[in-house]
């Protein structure tokens, strides 16, 4: 019998004028078809900004830094002890302020990092983003390395100067004056983030001139071995250094970006449970199929309750034909979705080229990056099969509530 209500399901799937499928059955794949689709192309879109998010900023900015009330004198010292705790990677001096640089009558404010140059590749991603010159190229005095975007802005290339005025003071006889220095460019990186418009590097040399430290340091930047628990290793090293601890604090990248990481988690969890009501739709739309079809051929189930068939043949029919085309919507969706994913660039380019703009000036990143992860996919496809089953059993087990003798007796 199974074999016989399978092949009637199918039957019940197609056009009663021949073709492959009857109109609501489209309805109903194509419904399943764009949820499961727009599922997988929101979030791997979403999952593409994360990681580039993560890659792009945590990359860069300090996993955690420490900090004195003044500055750091020993500062070489304890990055040896800090070196020995099996939970920092790497330890550097750094400094950072803030400031503005000008060239070709253009101005910009920025945020001026000094590192130290020759740890700087075991620290960042920025060596490995240099579009122009390298980072160790900062070993010359007064020498500076901007953001393709920032360079962009000014009109300014490697080979050429630009002027920083910080907030620090300095005094001469015409009486206090922001401290000026002139730079010049030897080295551009391109991050595609919005560090591209604020961040340069200098030498820890000249950001101890900048701030007046000599052989100090302003705090010490520590590379974590898991940065998700950057705060309790820096807060256990320094508890096994043999310091002062009433006069040194810590900060993480939690207290700069952290509320940012948890948004995007949110917004990720609840576009996600928005878009899964479109399924739940698709699912609706799979059950009024299988109603109509049920309500349409009621003559046909009462003659063959007359030939034998108990209930549970006849709602393996309609859930057959349910099940076939929740399959088939699942299916299409996934390629829908794979397709348009792996074509995304192309297909904004077309778009940007159509409304004659960029889509993407004032976010994070320049481009739209898109992550599969096929947890997801499964989860995806799982749960639309589930709501599949559920809906199509609800509509189909309607049937046994038909009586094959009123049905027959009008006929």
């Amino acid at each position: 019998m199974s074999n016989i209500s399978f092949k009637l399901g199918y039957k019940y799937l197609r056009s009663p004028k021949g073709g492959l499928f009857s109109f609501t059955s489209i309805l109903a794949i194509s419904g399943m078809t764009i949820g499961i689709a727009s599922l997988i192309i929101t979030l791997s879109v979403m999952n593409g900004f994360e990681r580039e998010l993560k890659n792009r900023i945590l990359g860069v900015i300090p996993h955690s830094l420490i900090l004195n009330e003044t500055s750091i004198t020993n500062y070489e010292e304890l990055i040896r002890d800090l070196e020995n705790d099996s939970n920092i990677l790497k330890a550097s001096p750094f400094i950072q302020t803030q400031g503005i640089i000008s060239a070709n009558n253009q101005s910009r404010g920025v945020n001026l990092s000094a590192i130290d140059v020759l740890n700087e590749k075991e620290m960042t991603i920025i060596p490995e983003y240099m579009s122009v010159g390298s980072i160790e190229n900062l070993l010359e005095p007064n020498t500076v390395i901007i953001g393709s975007w920032l360079a962009m802005y000014l009109g300014v290339y490697p080979g050429d100067e630009i002027i920083l005025t910080t907030p620090d003071i300095k005094s001469t006889i015409f009486g206090s004056l922001p401290k000026s220095f002139r730079l010049k460019i030897v080295g551009i990186y391109e991050l595609k983030s919005e560090l591209d418009q604020s961040l340069i590097l200098t030498s820890h040399s000249f950001g101890q001139k900048v701030k007046g430290l000599k052989d100090s340091t302003q705090s010490i930047r520590l590379k974590t071995r898991d940065i998700l628990l950057a705060e309790e290793y820096t807060r256990e090293a320094l508890f096994n250094l043999d310091i002062d601890l009433e006069n040194f604090a810590f900060s993480t990248w939690k207290k700069t970006y952290g509320t940012l990481f948890q948004a995007i988690k949110l917004e990720k969890f609840l576009i996600g449970l928005l878009l899964s009501l479109i399924i739940v739709v698709a699912s609706i739309l799979l059950l009024s199929t299988v109603v109509m079809t049920v309500k349409s051929k009621e003559r046909e189930v009462g003659i063959l309750k007359t030939i034998g068939f108990n209930n549970i043949d006849i709602i393996r029919i309609f859930f057959y034909q349910g099940m076939i085309i929740s399959f088939i919507g699942i299916f299409l969706g996934l390629i829908l979705g794979f397709l348009i994913i792996l074509n995304l660039g192309t297909l904004i380019d077309v778009i940007e080229s159509l409304i004659s703009r960029s889509l993407l000036d004032s976010y994070f990143i320049n481009y739209f990056p898109y992550e599969i992860r096929i947890n997801q996919v499964i989860s995806i496809s799982l749960a639309a099969l589930l709501a599949s089953i559920i809906f199509v059993f609800l509509a189909a087990k309607r049937i046994t509530q038909l009586n094959p003798i009123e049905i027959l007796r009008h006929e």
